[in-house]
């Protein structure tokens, strides 16, 4: 950042230098009517001489002009300085956050206590409080008690616990379709992937320590 600031910089200055340089003298149009005074010492008529004083004039008022304009092009740049850093600040900060949240998406949750709460249909993870259907708590809650028992559910595994029937009676899909109402009824995607796990061909699990877990 500090790099790009400093290229910035230094290329708002440049411009402005070369800029200010190509700009011609202030006192340039006053310098070529002296000349034309000078030049025409012999005019002496009324009419003449105030033709030359209009001259003189028009040479004041271009040099007020100009220096206004000088002033004026300091501030653009100034301001134009300004905007360039803001937007390469908030730029490296967008590209902090989505480093971050991959980070997280690749690290998975830290997950320092798991309480569920059957009898108020609500689960806590962390310090987040997620209010959840009765099915959902269900599927949530055999989860859970197979982390404790280190063990994975498959679809049809998870199925019969709910259920109360034999795996062997159970489809595969009814319990995949539990997982995936359980990870909507969460609303937090991101949440929901990471907490609930799906390890290919051997089930389903929560990704949190058998120790932090609880069911009430």
């Amino acid at each position: 950042m500090v790099f790009g600031v400093s290229a910035i910089v230094a290329v708002l200055v440049t411009t402005a230098a070369l800029l200010f340089i190509a700009l011609p003298d202030a006192n340039a149009f006053n310098a070529r009517v002296e000349q034309i005074f000078v030049a025409n010492d012999a005019l002496t008529g009324a009419s003449e001489l105030r033709l030359l004083e209009v001259l003189a004039q028009s040479g004041t008022a271009f040099s007020e002009v100009l220096s206004s304009y000088r002033i004026i092009i300091f501030i653009l740049l100034i301001f134009a300085t300004a905007l360039l850093i803001a937007a390469l600040v908030f730029l490296v900060m967008i590209i902090a956050l989505n480093r971050r949240m991959t980070e997280i998406q690749r690290s998975g949750i830290e997950v320092r206590s798991l309480r569920i709460l059957r009898a108020e249909n609500a689960v806590m993870l962390n310090d987040m409080a997620f209010s959840l259907t009765p099915a959902a708590i269900e599927t949530l809650a055999a989860l859970a008690e197979a982390r404790m028992d280190d063990e994975m559910l498959t679809g049809a595994e998870l199925e019969a616990v709910i259920s109360g029937k034999l795996a062997a009676d159970c489809d595969e899909a009814a319990g995949a379709t539990r997982i995936k109402r359980l990870r909507d009824a969460m609303g937090n995607q991101l949440v929901a992937e990471l907490l609930v796990k799906n390890i290919a061909r051997k089930g389903y699990m929560l990704s949190v320590p058998p120790e932090r877990v609880r069911v009430d």
